[in-house]
């Protein structure tokens, strides 16, 4: 396999710590019961999953309305995520030690993520914009 090119997104603090949490997300759902592979354990993947997908596009489209657009996306997916471990967790899906990593990260994440927004918030409201290459 050839070298990977490094994208704007690779570098960011919030996208890394994303990743893990799909990681983490992925291990802690690998023991919910079989009956929920196709339901929550689905809709929990897909949630996760959706957190650094948005923030990879929204820094790949370019322009600061779109990052803050899928950022907020980002964010909302990771609010929908927190929920679905939070029902889990009621149906005693995870173990303590499990449960309280998990929501560490999303807690972690949450931070990061409305920071990053706030950050480049501002940057749009002074009319600067980033040019990020698009990810061919």
């Amino acid at each position: 396999m050839g070298a990977r090119t490094k994208r704007l997104h690779h570098s960011l603090e919030v996208w890394k710590e994303s990743m893990d949490l799909v990681q983490i997300v992925y291990e802690a759902t690998a023991h919910f019961p079989s009956h929920e592979v196709f339901s929550l354990t689905s809709q929990i993947r897909r949630s996760a999953v959706s957190v650094p997908s948005n923030i990879a596009e929204g820094m790949g489209r370019g322009s600061v309305p779109d990052l803050l657009r899928f950022l907020k996306i980002a964010r909302g997916s990771l609010c929908e995520l927190e929920t679905q471990f939070q029902l889990a967790s009621r149906l005693g899906y995870l173990g303590e030690r499990q449960e309280e990593n998990v929501f560490q990260v999303i807690d972690m994440v949450f931070r990061l993520l409305s920071g990053f927004i706030k950050s480049k918030s501002r940057v749009s409201a002074s009319g600067n914009a980033f040019d990020s290459p698009p990810c061919p």
